[in-house]
């Protein structure tokens, strides 16, 4: 494949960044300008020649522009195998003329969707004849070079001025490959909209995941794996994704799992007192709520301060120095607050390798959207676990009803343990967690776990008797035998927590009741595999 030489070009946009410049470059190469609408308007009025589309078609834009470029003489001019003998005989006998350079985006559909226009409005935003122009010219990329990013512009411009004005095949595949991407990315948007917000579907027929990448990381989950982090295209919540990294080195494929876990979690506090979370391996090891943010990192450090080295930690305020001189008394992988100030960014200057991610607006834990999980072979699509019982709605089965600080605990520890890993099992005593127990095979052994963790700590700090004494105990599912809610009695819990729907909660209520313990259902459960 030979490089080609641009002589004819047609652009037409509905983003007209770049667009001026681009065309100035184009024209002092001689290339001929093809433009429709407001694209023609906007060149002409920057002092440059152009030619109506109308001209090249000799048919009139009508129908207020739906039909323009749908038209023999464009898609001939774009399609035709340049050295193919019957092709040229076509195009020298209807008049066709070469196109070599193809310059369009879309209209901007997604944003108007996004803007909550009528459906009218969307409905007339969904383009036909640029995805059209788009698709002809990257299948026809051996002789035709198409671009739909401004991005891309100076690409372009950079290419020909290396060659004399032309574009090599390797450049012309590129941009064929980026075109073909954008107008899936389109489509699926249209067929999404469709299907969600117009038809009201859950579960389409047809689920579109797209995504641009962002950024190519070091690897995986280990070495040998390789990974990348994309951003979705069209309407989404923003999350660690879209952070700002302040400082630090290259976030990992772990940091960004973990650190997503860790912003989910202190969202949940969003409204609530100032709030530390830290995460390791996706789970917490240590959550509590304060009258400051150091207050509260240092309740939640005394969780589990063996896991917390190399965690992440989440907080749901503006971050101060004092609590970022207390969170780099440890190794910390990453940081994630709404702000920071000058105070925290000096302190964390000190460590080249910390990560510091600045969030802006914690996420809504109550939003909707679905999550997805690939399976060999297929993928496991469902609704977001945003779940809230509210107070009112916990039923109490117990003889003994908790105290309003024990319902405080159950609902501080209920919370965490929506975020642990199952079978999960989360003791909380006065706005912080006391142990957690996840990942395991049975609750009991979760409960009996986070005992320990609440032993050790104890010893640690040199306290009288570890803070599961006297705390709540949350578990993420119903106990299907006693031996757990009794290794949390033996633990110190007062109070527990869970949905209830067990074949066998009269046992386990009886055994609540002989133990001594107030306990509430919540009738919902908070499985997290």
């Amino acid at each position: 494949m030979s490089d080609v030489k641009i002589k004819r070009a047609l652009l037409s946009v509905s983003d007209k960044s770049g667009l001026v410049e681009l065309g100035h470059a184009l024209a002092k190469r001689d290339v001929e300008l093809v433009s429709t609408g407001g694209t023609a308007k906007t060149l002409r009025e920057a002092g440059l020649k152009v030619k109506d589309i109308s001209e090249l078609t000799g048919f009139p834009e009508m129908m207020d522009g739906r039909v323009k470029t749908l038209h023999p003489k464009v898609h001939g001019g774009l399609l035709a195998v340049r050295d193919n003998a019957e092709h040229a005989a076509a195009m020298k006998e209807h008049g066709i003329g070469a196109i070599d350079l193809v310059v369009v985006n879309l209209y901007p559909f997604a944003q108007t969707v996004a803007k909550g226009a009528s459906r009218d409005e969307i409905i007339e935003n969904i383009d036909i004849g640029g995805p059209s122009m788009v698709r002809s010219a990257a299948k026809n990329h051996a002789f035709v070079t198409i671009v739909t990013d401004p991005a891309d512009y100076d690409n372009l411009v950079a290419e020909m001025e290396e060659s004399g004005g032309k574009t090599s095949y390797d450049f012309r595949r590129k941009c064929a490959a980026k075109a073909y991407s954008a107008t899936a990315a389109y489509d699926s948007m249209i067929s999404q909209w469709f299907a969600f917000a117009d038809q009201q579907q859950f579960f389409p027929d047809m689920l579109a995941i797209n995504g641009n990448r962002a950024e190519e990381l070091r690897y995986g989950e280990n070495p040998h794996q390789r990974a990348a982090l994309y951003l979705p295209i069209g309407p989404h919540s923003s999350g660690i994704a879209q952070a700002e990294q302040i400082q630090g080195k290259e976030l990992s494929y772990n940091n960004y799992n973990d650190a997503d876990a860790a912003l989910e979690l202190v969202s949940e506090f969003r409204d609530g007192p100032p709030t530390v979370v830290i995460v390791k391996h996706a789970n917490p090891c240590g959550v509590a709520t304060g009258e400051t943010l150091i207050e509260a990192y240092r309740a939640a450090l005394e969780c589990d301060s063996v896991s917390a080295f190399g965690g992440i930690v989440a907080v749901n305020r503006p971050l101060d120095g004092a609590t970022a001189e207390a969170i780099t008394e440890i190794f910390t992988e990453v940081v994630a607050a709404p702000a920071a100030d000058d105070a925290a960014k000096a302190v964390f200057a000190k460590k080249k390798n910390l990560r510091l991610l600045i969030t802006g607006d914690l996420p809504d834990p109550k939003r909707d959207g679905l999550t997805v999980k690939p399976i060999t072979g297929g993928l496991l699509v469902q609704s977001r676990d945003n779940g809230f019982v509210p107070d009112s709605d916990f039923k109490v089965v117990t003889k003994r009803a908790p105290s309003a600080q024990e319902l405080a605990d159950c609902r501080f520890a209920w919370t965490i343990a929506k975020h642990v890993k199952s079978n999960a099992i989360v003791y909380a005593k006065d706005g912080a967690t006391a142990g957690i127990g996840a990942g395991q095979m049975n609750r009991r052994d979760s409960a009996r776990i986070a005992a320990i963790k609440a032993r050790e700590a104890a010893e640690t700090y040199g306290w009288e008797s570890p803070r599961t004494v006297g705390s709540a105990v949350a578990s993420d599912a119903f106990f299907p035998f006693a031996d757990g809610l009794l290794a949390a009695a033996e633990a110190g819990a007062t109070a527990v927590i869970q949905p209830g729907g067990s074949m066998r909660d009269d046992e386990v209520i009886a055994a609540a009741d002989e133990a001594g313990l107030a306990m509430v259902f919540t009738g919902m459960r908070h499985f997290r595999h």
